[in-house]
């Protein structure tokens, strides 16, 4: 696939594919013209490091995470990394929760002070 395909197919820009290449992220080949060419299971993967990097995993973090998403074995370090981030996201979704229960108290008191049971 080329790298236009696998963009579009992924969602991302072609930039993007290029900056996954640099931090070894993601691997092409070049055919006889040049031109980058990636294996099937590009969009998938390139998909997955979309998800761990939205999460907020840098990339030294994600260079190590692909080989276990790719053969599901890891090292006591990897796993303990890992734990450790998992660690994290679940006090970042307790903070978002209660941030979204703040915000929604805030609506149902702002509505029931105008009276109207609507927004104002």
């Amino acid at each position: 696939m080329r790298i236009g395909e696998v963009a579009a197919k992924a969602g991302v820009s072609v930039r993007a594919l290029r900056y996954y290449e640099q931090q070894d992220l993601l691997y092409s080949t070049r055919n006889p013209g040049g031109q980058r060419q990636y294996p099937a299971g590009a969009v998938e993967r390139v998909v997955l490091i979309q998800q761990l990097y939205s999460v907020g995993l840098p990339s030294r973090t994600i260079r190590e995470v692909l080989p276990l998403a790719d053969s599901g074995e890891a090292s006591q370090e990897l796993l303990e990394l890992l734990a450790a981030e998992l660690d994290r996201l679940d006090r970042q979704m307790t903070d978002l929760r209660d941030v979204r229960n703040r915000l929604h108290h805030c609506i149902t008191e702002a509505r029931n002070h105008d009276g109207t049971g609507s927004p104002s």
